[in-house]
């Protein structure tokens, strides 16, 4: 995995500070998500910020 994916999604499962799981297991479960399409990687170019938000589902 690549180390600029990997910091981005350490990032996201960190952000709250209150999930008492596993990081590597919320590392795990975005990564795989990201892999089926059910979580997207936006970026923003105005604050340069990444986010990773449920996918939008075109019908």
């Amino acid at each position: 995995m690549p180390d600029t994916l990997q910091a981005i999604v350490r990032e996201f499962v960190t952000r709250d500070g209150t999930d008492l799981s596993s990081v590597e297991r919320r590392m795990e479960s975005v990564l795989k998500q990201l892999e089926s399409g059910r979580l997207e990687l936006h970026f923003d170019s105005e604050s340069e910020s990444c986010n990773i938000v449920a996918a939008r589902r075109h019908s």
